[in-house]
């Protein structure tokens, strides 16, 4: 049985980031775009992961920083993975590495070729495949990104974009990504950044099912 990596986005609180781990959360990320509704101060993610227990991993997410900018928040906050979000180019991708995660936004015509050119960068440890710039919970072809996987030359994919508990079955029985990673889909509607303890769980418990089945 393969086991798929989960990835709760959005925490800006300790009970949410506590909740998300003991509901069987590996990942927690932290979006440091300003712009974001799901926005959190590097100090108090700092915060948040000192009080983490051991064996959590964190990732700090970034859109279009400079590489002065990631350094700033990584020295403030510096977490175990950067997840990069927006149009990096090649330079600033391999500049704040290692242990990046680096987005893309799925489009059928260019997803082959952004497997390939991100898998060739040595500092990318995985590559996400949303279905937007990010955190507006929009899905996409899953069995178009899973025929295009081998591109990616090995490099674990990392599945985002409309994911919800009660679709994320579906997505990992077409894609079989390693991870799956959600955050508007366990929120409180219209509440953005809220987490919903319930569906946090109902997300979890719903991976574990479909790996089950795999």
């Amino acid at each position: 049985m393969s086991r798929t990596r989960i990835k709760i986005c959005g925490v800006r609180d300790l009970d949410t980031a506590l909740h998300a781990i003991d509901a069987g959360a590996d990942a927690l990320g932290f979006v440091f775009a300003k712009a974001s509704p799901r926005y959190i101060d590097p100090r108090l993610a700092f915060q948040i992961m000192g009080a983490m227990p051991p064996m959590a991993t964190t990732i700090g997410l970034f859109v279009d920083a400079s590489i002065e900018q990631y350094m700033k928040i990584e020295r403030l906050c510096p977490t175990d993975y950067a997840q990069l979000h927006g149009r990096e180019s090649e330079h600033v991708v391999s500049a704040c590495g290692p242990r990046v995660i680096k987005a893309v936004r799925f489009d059928p015509e260019t997803i082959a070729h952004e497997l390939e050119r991100w898998s060739n960068i040595p500092e990318v440890d995985a590559i996400l495949v949303d279905g937007s710039t990010g955190g507006q919970g929009v899905a996409f072809d899953w069995t178009a990104l899973a025929a295009a996987r081998d591109a990616a030359q090995g490099v674990p994919i990392f599945l985002a974009g409309g994911l919800t508990p009660e679709n994320v079955g579906e997505a990992i029985a077409a894609a079989h990504p390693y991870a799956v990673d959600v955050s508007s889909g366990v929120e409180i509607p219209g509440e953005p950044g809220v987490k919903d303890p319930d569906r946090v769980e109902a997300f979890c418990a719903a991976v574990r099912e479909a790996d089950a089945r795999v």
